[in-house]
Order: C-alpha cells, then sequence, then structure tokens
C-alpha cells in the first residue's frame, strides 16, 4: 500500500532520490510534511511573508504585556523604548528564516547540522515540541479567559463543562488551520490580519481616549531596582521573538533564489510594528486602568457593542497565534522520528496543548503564568536561536536539504555518535550560564541575585553561546568546506 507523501517513513528521502508531487495549495491539506520541497514546486514571494506574521501578532497578549510594564513602575518612556528594544529581536526571526528557502525543508531538519542527527532530537523535543507545547497553552488560555468572559454576559452559568467546551472549539479551529498547512495558511492570515488590525486599532482609539499622558510611577525607581525593573521587561518583551524558531518552515516554500534580505525584513517588520504598536497601548492603557485584570480592564471602556466583536478578535488572534505553532510542532515530531504523517502528529500536539490550557485554566492565575513563562523561556529559546544564526553565518547560508534527511551513520551529520558537541555545548552553557543570570517572580539566579536582582538571561545567553559555538565548530572542525555547493534539489 502506497504511504502518505507526509508520512515520516517516506519524508526523509535519501540524497538524490525523487520525490511524488506534493499538494500546497489554499483550501487543500498540504500533502509534504519534512520532505524537501523541489525547485519546480516552490512558490510565492517574501512579501507573503509580511501578513503571515503580522496576524500573529496583532495581539491581545500585546496589550497584556505593555501594561504589565507600567504595572511594573517604568515611566511611558521607559516602557515605549523597553518595547522597541525588544521587539527589534525580531530581526533574529527574519535572519533565520532565509534557511528554509536554502534547504527546502524544516528548521528541525535544519539544525541537524548544527546538533548532529542524534542531538537534534533532544533539542527540538524540548524546543519544538514542549516549549511549542507551553505556548499553545498559554495562547488558548488567554482566548478561553475572553471566550467564558463573553458567556458570562450572555447569562451562561460557570461550570467545568462550559470552560472544556470554549477551550476544544478554539483548540478546534485553531488544529483545522495548522492541518490544512502552509498555503491556506499564508492565504488566510492576509484575511485575519485586515479583520484584527481594524478591531484592535478601533480599540486603541478608546484607550488613547482614556490615557494619562501626564503619567508618572506613584514611587519613582531608582538604583538597582530600576536597572532590574527595565532589564525584566526588556526580557518579557524579547521574549515572544526569541519563541520563534519556527520561522524557516513557513518561507520554505519559496524559490531558492529568494532575496535573503527580502525574507528578514518581510518576516521582522511584519512581526514588528503590530507588536510595537498594541504593545505601547496596552501600556498607555495602564495609566488610567487596572490592567491586574486586562480583559476587564479593557472592557469598562468599551461600548456593550463592542465586546463581541472584541472577544472574535481575541480567538481569531489566537487562532492565527497558535495555527503556525501548531503546524511547526507537527513538523517537530516528524523531525525526532515520531511515525506519524504531518496531520496526525498535529492532532497529537493539539490533544497535549489543550490538556495543558485546561489545567492551567483551573490551577494558574492568567497574568502570573504570562510573566513567569515569557520570562524564564528565554533561558532556552535565546541560546538555540543565537546557535541557529551563527551557523548560517557560518555556513554562508548553505544547507543542502537532501544531505540533511541522510540520518545514517555515514551521512555527513552523523558527527561524533551522532552528536555535533559544537552546538550541544553552546546551547546547554548558554542555557546554564542564562539561568545564573535570570530572574523571575519564582527564580532568582545566584548571579543575577548578587546584582541586585537584574536579568542577564538574554544578553547572556545569547552571546555566550553564539561566540562559543563560533569557537567551537573551528576547534572541532565540524564546518564544510566554504567552497562546498549544496546539492541541487530536482
Amino acid at each position: 500500500m502506497q504511504r502518505s507523501p507526509d508520512d515520516p517513513v517516506t519524508a526523509a528521502p535519501v540524497p538524490g532520490q525523487d520525490r511524488a508531487p506534493g499538494q500546497d495549495q489554499p483550501g487543500s491539506v498540504e500533502s509534504r510534511g519534512i520532505d524537501v520541497v523541489p525547485d519546480d514546486e516552490r512558490h510565492g514571494r517574501a512579501r507573503e511573508l509580511f501578513a503571515l506574521w503580522a496576524a500573529p501578532n496583532v495581539s491581545y497578549l500585546s496589550f497584556v504585556v505593555g501594561g504589565t510594564l507600567v504595572l511594573t513602575g517604568l515611566s511611558l518612556g521607559e516602557a515605549f523604548a523597553v518595547i522597541v528594544l525588544g521587539n527589534l529581536l525580531w530581526l533574529l526571526t527574519g535572519f533565520i528564516a532565509i534557511s528554509g528557502p536554502a534547504a527546502g525543508t524544516s528548521g528541525s531538519v535544519i539544525s541537524r547540522a548544527m546538533y548532529g542527527v542524534v542531538g537534534n532530537k533532544a533539542v527540538v523535543a524540548v524546543t519544538g515540541w514542549l516549549i511549542a507545547s507551553l505556548y499553545l497553552a498559554l495562547n488558548w488560555s488567554a482566548a478561553s479567559t475572553a471566550g467564558l468572559g463573553m458567556a458570562a454576559r450572555l447569562g451562561l452559568p460557570d461550570s467545568t463543562a462550559l470552560n472544556a467546551a470554549v477551550v476544544i472549539l478554539i483548540a478546534g479551529a485553531t488544529i483545522l488551520v495548522a492541518i490544512f498547512g502552509h498555503a491556506t495558511i499564508v492565504r488566510l492570515y492576509g484575511v485575519l490580519t485586515v479583520f484584527l488590525t481594524v478591531v484592535f486599532l478601533a480599540l486603541s482609539v478608546m484607550v488613547l481616549g482614556h490615557t494619562d499622558w501626564s503619567y508618572t510611577p506613584a514611587e519613582p525607581l531608582t538604583g538597582v531596582a530600576h536597572l532590574a525593573v527595565l532589564a525584566a521587561g526588556f526580557t518579557l518583551v524579547a521574549s515572544a521573538p526569541l519563541s520563534y524558531a519556527n520561522s524557516p518552515d513557513l518561507a520554505r516554500y519559496l524559490p531558492r533564489h529568494t532575496s535573503g534580505a527580502s525574507i528578514t525584513l518581510a518576516t521582522a517588520v511584519g512581526a514588528f510594528l503590530p507588536s510595537v504598536a498594541f504593545t505601547t497601548i496596552g501600556a498607555l492603557a495602564a495609566t488610567t486602568l487596572d490592567m491586574n485584570d486586562p480583559q476587564a480592564a479593557l472592557e469598562s471602556i468599551m461600548p456593550g457593542w463592542f465586546v463581541a466583536p472584541f472577544v472574535i478578535a481575541v480567538v481569531v488572534n489566537t487562532v492565527a497565534n497558535n495555527g503556525i505553532t501548531a503546524y511547526s510542532a507537527g513538523l517537530s515530531m516528524q523531525s525526532i522520528g515520531v511515525r506519524l504523517p504531518r496531520t496526525l502528529a498535529v492532532l497529537v500536539i493539539g490533544v497535549i496543548g489543550t490538556t495543558m490550557t485546561l489545567f492551567a485554566l483551573l490551577v494558574f492565575d492568567f497574568l502570573t503564568a504570562v510573566n513567569t513563562m515569557m520570562e524564564l523561556v528565554v533561558v532556552i529559546t535565546g541560546p538555540c536561536m543565537a546557535v541557529y544564526a551563527t551557523d548560517i553565518v557560518l555556513r554562508r547560508n548553505r544547507y543542502d536539504g537532501h544531505a540533511l534527511h541522510d540520518e545514517s551513520r555515514t551521512g555527513p551529520h552523523w558527527y561524533a555518535g551522532g552528536v555535533n558537541w559544537a552546538g550541544v555545548l553552546a546551547v546547554l552553557a548558554g542555557a546554564g550560564a542564562a539561568t545564573l543570570c535570570a530572574s523571575s517572580t519564582t527564580w532568582g539566579g545566584p548571579l543575577s541575585s548578587a546584582l541586585g536582582g537584574v536579568n542577564l538571561a538574554i544578553p547572556v545567553g545569547i552571546a555566550g553561546s553564539a561566540v562559543l559555538y563560533w569557537i567551537l565548530t573551528r576547534a572541532l572542525g565540524t564546518l564544510p568546506s566554504p567552497t562546498a555547493s549544496p546539492t541541487v534539489q530536482r
């Protein structure tokens, strides 16, 4: 019996092996999984990435994060500076996206070049699967909270059954988007970007009408405590772009020779503009509203008729955000050897994320969960992004998609026992150093504590991992010849 073309058993072609034609059309289920996209199936332009990254970032969570910055004691000017600086890391997300068209496969496969065939399984299991599931739960919790608030307005009694029904409906819509896959996502997200922008711009106008432009913190921060709050704010904002290591997955269908600068800018600007705009609005809202309960605070300034469009926009944004997360998480499951077609892998991720969401709604305070996760997850995501970006520079973005799928002991990415110790040690050392320098409501690293609680996890983790990887690749000789050419895909 012939296997599905996205079955991981057949989705890892031997270099030079022909593949059956794939299906990547809007409204049809994408047939390819992690297998290499041949040149004759490449399509699209870099500019389509703008809307693809804008839709997930015209976000309710941006309002939440902006409000948190002011709640922690920052002035408006300081909050604005932190928002811009933290969101500049979208350039890193955009930069690693250029490896997708170069290799024609997913980022979770490309990273075999950095960690080795075996080492990559462990890294991707954490960054592409576990952390992805946590982000699914976080975003579904936000949308479910908004949906349950709307249900309460309609007079529906609060119950565990209602909680479960709302979560399952939102998760189901998300998983459906992820199952249809790349082409549907590209087409759909252009429409969603317009809808979300209109709704959140209308909300922004309402916020601006209630903004205290002369706002100053009741107790201005000084000294080390001031630096600690600034660093915590930067970490909170920067954690979003650092969580999106899946940008190569969404660019891999572009023609091989698509401009790298165009890919980087379309991805980065698409995410940067809405993130900066709506996080800033969240900060302005906190000048007069109690953003400890952001949904209630924002609804208090809305006319009654606007509450429903607002809740729908929150849910739609969550579907957009989690749609690309679930899509990439399914590819990650295939890349670590889980023998499931892409569609079934997405369903498994959806079940795991839904279970986590129900647990979060019943056990954790939403705002606390947001802050804790976004402050601490960077100790892993920062070093991994740094190693990925450094590898692109060292290899001059020359990746052979077919060779990356060669998992044999004689393959070019087997290294030493299946592990590229340059990448693994760089990430472990960077994550360890970042943990020592991290600070949150639940964790204070010893180095951070010695500095008065200043959170240096991001600069230490990124710079440390990048430099160490650069040194170790040369010391261990794990890079190919700079003149080597990637195999031309058929």
